[in-house]
């Protein structure tokens, strides 16, 4: 684990990001680490040092316009765009319960625009995909894609773009009936309730 990633780790786990336990997913799956990415994207001057890490590392990539994906991105490519003084997109859900995405709100994207896509937390690659799709179908040129945090571990990828994760976590999550933390009697955490049973 380099310096950087520390510094990084450290951030996640001081806002209370990174958060240890028992916890129930939303898959249905437990878990004993949860990232509640909300706990570090509420705090700006956190969120303006963690972002730096994708300036730091597309700097070289003539990146024209910043882009994310609704919720949580919407704040990363503000910040990150903020930083490289670049404007910045948000690709929004098409249609309610759609898994397509589009650009709106007087967004316009010029065929050939260079495009760092930022995101925040990656645990199937769904939302990126959607971005992805959305700006291929402006005719952008994605050069590169930046996570805050990868869940997979490096397991998912995104064909020739290039994809930079500040975390690599590999998040531990199990069936109720597989679950060694049930198992040993440890009290349950629905993320944004209160304990389960």
């Amino acid at each position: 684990m380099t310096e950087s990633t520390r510094h990084i780790e450290r951030i996640f786990e001081e806002t209370g990001a990174l958060l240890s336990g028992h916890f129930l997913l939303s898959s249905g799956k437990h878990s004993d680490r949860y990232l509640e990415k909300f706990n570090l994207l509420r705090r700006p001057a956190d969120t303006e040092v963690i972002c730096r890490g994708f300036v730091d590392h597309f700097r070289l990539a003539a990146v024209e316009l910043v882009a994310g994906p609704t919720t949580g991105g919407i704040l990363l490519a503000f910040e990150v765009a903020r930083q490289m003084k670049l404007p910045a997109v948000y690709a929004e859900r098409a249609t309610e319960g759609s898994i397509r995405r589009e650009f709106r709100r007087g967004s316009h994207i010029e065929p050939g625009t260079r495009v760092l896509l930022v995101d925040d937390i990656m645990t199937t690659g769904g939302s990126i995909n959607e971005t992805i799709a959305a700006l291929e179908d402006v005719g952008a040129v994605i050069v590169g894609i930046g996570i805050l945090a990868d869940r997979s571990n490096g397991a998912i990828t995104f064909g020739a773009y290039p994809l930079h994760a500040l975390l690599q976590l590999d998040v531990r999550a199990w069936e109720r009936d597989d679950c060694p933390l049930c198992a040993q009697g440890v009290p349950i955490t629905k993320p944004g309730t209160t304990n389960v049973r």
